[in-house]
């Protein structure tokens, strides 16, 4: 038998200031008692711990509280939210929106722009985030876009955008000091359904993206897949009916297809993932996923029942905001947070 291993003091104390990190984000400012209590960890480790993580930075007494003791008040440890900041960028055919915030995920700017004809894409982008951060230094910015990624070269196809080149991510990174992550959008709109959406608590799942444009994005034991070249969840191109799939959501966009015309067809391309993958979970996203409701839902998971032996729950997305550009936001926090509180160990 292996002898088991065992963290050495570094990564023991780099777990420990992890553990402490992620539950401020979770619970909110929290005294030293509260930490010791909520991860099991001895007053001396703790209170090295604390002081750790001050000197470092990264927490601040917020206040004071004499609810879970007696004696002295004991002081509330708080995460500085301002140590860092992010931006997440949703690029549309005809606008850029772009939101901002600081560690702990507070909202610290939004705003909207149209797209010209002929714009300079990555000095447009640019301007955007950067009117919209104020003069704030961003660590991490993630751009969601139509189109393949390339998960080794980074080279974007066409998202059909004006001004659109493959280059993107190469000339927003030569134009910032900050991380700069391009993803295809229906894997960011995932992220966030995954999060805290209709997927929450589910480690298999895809979503099937009705928009004005048609994709899914497949989550794998709790990990978002791209594929080999960043083309996974790519159904649009099917043909269903002798014509092509997104061809029969701009058809339902029009109000030319019929609610049960139009599940019909969602579930014959819906199939295709429930066949090959069996994800178990479904989630119909986009303004036509989404705004079909349950009774989309409905329909579809009938009409699934049918065609495939696989057990497969229908749910429409719960995001009525912007989840591709919530999803950016996650995934540049995500990152920073990576970055700033060191990435997430395990011993042994």
């Amino acid at each position: 038998m292996a002898p088991v291993k065992t963290a050495d003091p570094t990564m023991a104390r780099a777990i420990n200031d992890r553990l402490a990190l992620d539950l401020l984000l979770e619970r909110g400012p929290l005294t030293a008692p509260q930490l010791r209590a909520l991860t099991g960890l001895s007053r001396p480790t703790v209170s090295d711990l604390v002081e750790r993580l001050r000197a470092d930075g990264l927490i601040e007494v917020t206040g004071e509280t004499g609810a879970d003791r007696r004696g002295p008040n004991a002081r509330l440890y708080g995460l500085v939210a301002g140590r860092a900041h992010v931006a997440g960028v949703d690029l549309r055919r005809d606008a850029v929106h772009v939101e901002v915030a600081d560690l702990a995920g507070n909202p610290a700017g939004a705003s909207s722009r149209p797209l010209p004809d002929h714009p300079d894409l990555p000095a447009l982008i640019d301007e955007a985030v950067a009117g919209t951060a104020g003069g704030i230094e961003l660590h991490a910015i993630v751009v969601g876009t139509p189109g393949l990624i390339h998960p080794g070269t980074g080279l974007v196809t066409d998202g059909a955008i004006p001004g659109w080149r493959p280059d993107l991510l190469q000339a927003l990174r030569d134009r910032t000091t900050a991380r700069v992550v391009v993803e295809n959008e229906v894997n960011l709109a995932a992220v966030a359904e995954h999060r805290d959406g209709a997927a929450a608590g589910h480690g298999d799942f895809a979503l099937l993206w009705l928009d004005d444009g048609v994709g899914a994005a497949i989550v794998l034991d709790g990990r978002l897949r791209r594929g080999a070249s960043g083309g996974a969840g790519e159904v649009g191109m099917l043909r269903i009916g002798g014509a092509e799939f997104c061809d029969l959501v701009d058809l339902a966009s029009a109000g030319d297809l019929d609610a049960e015309t139009f599940a019909d067809r969602v579930a014959e391309g819906a199939f295709a993932l429930v066949a090959v993958l069996d994800p178990g979970l479904l989630v119909l996203g986009g303004s036509l996923g989404r705004g079909g409701g349950d009774r989309l839902a409905g329909l579809v998971a009938a009409r699934l029942a049918a065609l495939s032996p696989a057990a497969t729950v229908v749910r429409p997305a719960v995001y009525d905001g912007d989840a591709v550009l919530r999803g950016a936001v996650l995934t540049a926090l995500d990152l920073a947070r990576d970055d700033v509180f060191g990435r997430p160990v395990a011993a042994g």
